[in-house]
C-alpha cells in the first residue's frame, strides 16, 4: 500500500512540474513576481520612508521585540533594536527605511542652543544616583551632566528650556532636558571666585580655602573672559578688583580729642581695591550674601564698614591724641600726621588683602578757641617768610641782571674777536692771493726777460752776422780794389782816374765837344800832369790815349774809346 501511495504522489508531482514548465504558465508566473516586486517596491518607499530634513532628528520607538526590564527607561544604543521602546539612537539628516510594522518613528528638531547660552543637560534615564550626589558623573547615570553644550546644533533626543521655566514638550518621546543658561562673563577688572558645588568634600571642612578639586571656595580664580561653566558643579561669584574710593564722613562724623582736650574733626578720601592675587580669601572672609547682586559679590562695602573705617578711626584717636590742637593748624604736623595715617592704613589693610592706593586727609578742623590767635601767628610768620622771599627775589634779580650785561659784554667781546679773526683772515687771504700774484708777475717778468735775453742774442748774432758780412764784403772789396790798385802800380791815383773815367764814360759817349777850351774840359786837366813819381812807361794808356796836347778831336775820340770799354 505504501508503494502504491508514492507512486501516485511521484505522478502529481510530474504532472504538476509539467503544468508548471508550459510556456503560458511560466508567463503568467513572471507576471505575477514582476507585480508582487513593484507592489513591494511602492510599498517600501511609501510607507517605509523616513526622511530627515535638515536641522531634524528622527526618534524611533521599536514596537516589536523583547521586553524592557523594570530598571531600564530606554534602549541604549549597543542594544538597538533588541528591545522595545525609545531608542536611545536617533537617525540625523538624510533618507532611511524601516518597517512600520516594527517600528514607529517621530521627525523632531535637533536640540540648538542659542548664541550667548550654554545648555546644561538633564539625562531621564540610567542608573540612580548614589547617596548624596547631585550630578551624573558618567553617562550611565541619570541626572545632571557635568558636561555642558555650547552655541550650536546637536542630535540629541531632549526638550530645550529656560532656566526658570517649565519645560513644555509637544511629545512624550524625548529622553533629555536641555536647560538654557547664559555663560559667565567675566569684565575686566573683576576676577572670578570659584566654588565647587559637586566635588569630594575637604579634608578639614573648617578652612577657608579648600585644597583644589574639593567642594568649597578654590584657590584658584578666573580672568576676565567668557567661561561656560556648569552652574549646578561651579558657582563663579565676581569679585571687584577694580580700584574704589569713599570719603571718611560717609560713616559719620570722625573725630578725636587731641592732648590738650580739644575737639578735631576731618575728613578724607580713600581709593583702595582688593589685591587679585587674594580675592578668593577677601570674598570668603567679607562677602555678606545680602549685599551680593546675582554673581555680582559686593565686597566693597564690608571692606569700608569691616577694615577701612575701624583702621582710620583707630589710627586718628590714638595718634590724634599724642598731638595737641595747636598741632593740627600748623603745616608740618599735618604733614606729618598725613604721612602717617597713609603709612599706617597701607599696613594693616595689606595684611588682610587690601591695597590702599591713596589715603588722603583732606581737611581737618581744629577748636575755633585756638585756630584764630595760631592762624594768624601763623599768617605773620608767612608774611614774613614771604617778604624775606621777595628780598632774595630781588637779589636774585639783581644778580641776575648783572649775570645778564656779563653775558651780553661776552657776547660783545665774542663778537669783536669774531670780527677781528674774520677781518685778519679776509687780509691774510688777500696778503696770500698777492703773493701769489706777485710770483706770478715775478715768473712772467723772469720769462719776458729770458726771452728779451734770447732776443737780444738772436739780434746781437744776427748784427755780427750783418757786420761779419759787411767786413767780409768790404775786405773781398778792399782785396778787389787792392788788386786793381797793384794793376795802375800801386797808385791809388790812378786807379781812382780810371774809376772815374769808366763811370763817366757811357754819359760822354755821344758827346761832342769841338772846342778844347770848353769848362768842361778843365775837369781832365788834371789828369793830364803825370806825377814824378808815376811810371812813365811808353805803354802807359793814360798818356798815351789823353795827352794833353792832343786836339780836342782827338780827345773826344779817346772819351768815347774809354766809354765803350767801360
Amino acid at each position: 500500500m505504501s508503494n502504491k501511495f508514492d507512486d501516485f504522489e511521484d505522478s502529481q508531482s510530474e504532472q504538476g512540474l509539467r503544468r508548471l514548465l508550459n510556456p503560458a504558465n511560466l508567463g503568467s508566473a513572471a507576471v505575477l513576481i514582476a507585480g508582487g516586486l513593484i507592489g513591494l517596491a511602492a510599498w517600501v518607499f511609501l510607507f517605509c520612508r523616513i526622511e530627515v530634513p535638515s536641522r531634524h532628528i528622527a526618534v524611533l520607538t521599536k514596537k516589536t521585540g523583547d521586553d524592557l526590564t523594570n530598571e531600564t527607561e530606554i534602549v541604549s544604543a549597543a542594544d538597538f533594536g533588541k528591545f522595545k521602546g525609545i531608542q536611545e539612537k536617533v537617525l540625523t539628516e538624510g533618507r532611511y527605511f524601516y518597517n512600520p510594522w516594527s517600528w514607529d518613528w517621530d521627525v523632531v528638531p535637533q536640540v540648538e542652543i542659542p548664541e550667548n547660552r550654554l545648555g546644561v543637560r538633564i539625562r531621564l534615564y540610567g542608573d540612580d544616583l548614589g547617596y548624596g550626589n547631585l550630578i551624573a558623573d558618567t553617562e550611565s547615570k541619570k541626572g545632571i551632566s557635568t558636561e555642558v553644550l555650547r552655541p550650536g546644533r546637536y542630535p540629541i533626543n531632549g526638550v530645550v528650556y529656560e532656566v526658570g521655566k517649565d519645560p513644555n514638550p509637544f511629545r512624550d518621546n524625548y529622553i533629555e532636558l536641555i536647560e538654557l543658561h547664559e555663560p559667565v562673563v567675566i569684565p575686566a577688572g573683576f576676577k572670578g571666585v570659584v566654588t565647587l558645588l559637586s566635588a569630594p568634600l575637604a579634608d578639614d571642612p573648617n578652612q577657608l580655602i579648600v585644597e583644589e578639586g574639593r567642594r568649597g571656595v578654590q584657590q584658584k580664580t578666573l580672568d576676565p573672559g567668557v567661561y561656560y561653566i556648569n552652574p549646578y558643579v561651579q558657582r563663579v561669584s565676581l569679585v571687584d578688583c577694580r580700584s574704589q574710593r569713599f570719603n571718611l564722613s560717609t560713616g559719620g562724623e570722625m573725630g578725636f580729642p587731641s592732648r590738650d582736650g580739644f575737639w578735631v574733626k576731618l575728613d578724607g578720601r580713600i581709593e583702595f581695591r582688593v589685591n587679585p592675587d587674594r580675592a578668593a580669601e577677601v570674598f570668603v572672609t567679607y562677602n555678606d550674601s545680602d549685599n551680593d547682586d546675582g554673581l555680582d559679590a559686593r565686597v566693597e562695602q564690608e571692606i569700608i564698614q569691616k577694615i577701612i573705617l575701624p583702621n582710620a578711626r583707630s589710627f586718628c584717636r590714638l595718634r590724634g591724641s599724642d598731638n595737641s590742637g595747636r598741632d593740627f593748624i600748623l603745616g608740618e604736623k599735618r604733614l606729618q600726621f598725613q604721612k602717617d595715617f597713609q603709612k599706617e592704613l597701607e599696613q594693616t589693610c595689606e595684611q588682610q588683602g587690601i591695597e590702599i592706593v591713596q589715603a588722603l586727609i583732606t581737611r581737618i578742623s581744629p577748636p575755633q578757641q585756638i585756630a584764630l590767635p595760631v592762624r594768624e601767628r601763623q599768617i605773620a610768620v608767612q608774611q614774613a617768610a614771604q617778604y624775606q622771599k621777595e628780598i632774595e627775589q630781588q637779589a636774585s634779580e639783581q644778580q641776575l641782571r648783572m649775570e645778564q650785561e656779563l653775558v651780553k659784554r661776552k657776547e660783545v667781546l665774542v663778537e669783536a674777536d669774531r670780527e677781528v679773526v674774520t677781518l685778519t683772515t679776509e687780509a691774510q687771504r688777500q696778503q696770500d692771493v698777492a703773493v701769489i700774484e706777485a710770483n706770478q708777475r715775478k715768473k712772467v717778468a723772469e720769462t719776458e726777460l729770458s726771452a728779451a735775453n734770447d732776443q737780444a742774442e738772436a739780434v746781437r748774432a744776427r748784427g755780427v752776422a750783418a757786420a761779419d758780412v759787411i767786413k767780409f764784403g768790404n775786405e773781398a772789396e778792399a782785396a778787389g780794389w787792392a788788386k786793381a790798385v797793384e794793376a795802375y802800380g800801386g797808385s791809388g791815383d790812378e786807379y781812382a782816374r780810371w774809376v772815374m773815367l769808366r763811370k763817366m764814360a757811357p754819359a760822354f759817349r755821344k758827346m761832342m765837344v769841338n772846342t778844347a777850351d770848353s769848362p768842361l774840359m778843365n775837369i781832365f786837366d788834371e789828369f793830364n800832369q803825370i806825377p814824378d813819381s808815376a811810371n812813365t812807361e811808353p805803354d802807359s794808356a793814360v798818356t798815351r790815349d789823353t795827352p794833353s796836347n792832343q786836339p780836342s778831336k782827338q780827345r773826344d775820340e779817346t772819351l768815347t774809346k774809354a766809354g765803350e770799354d767801360q
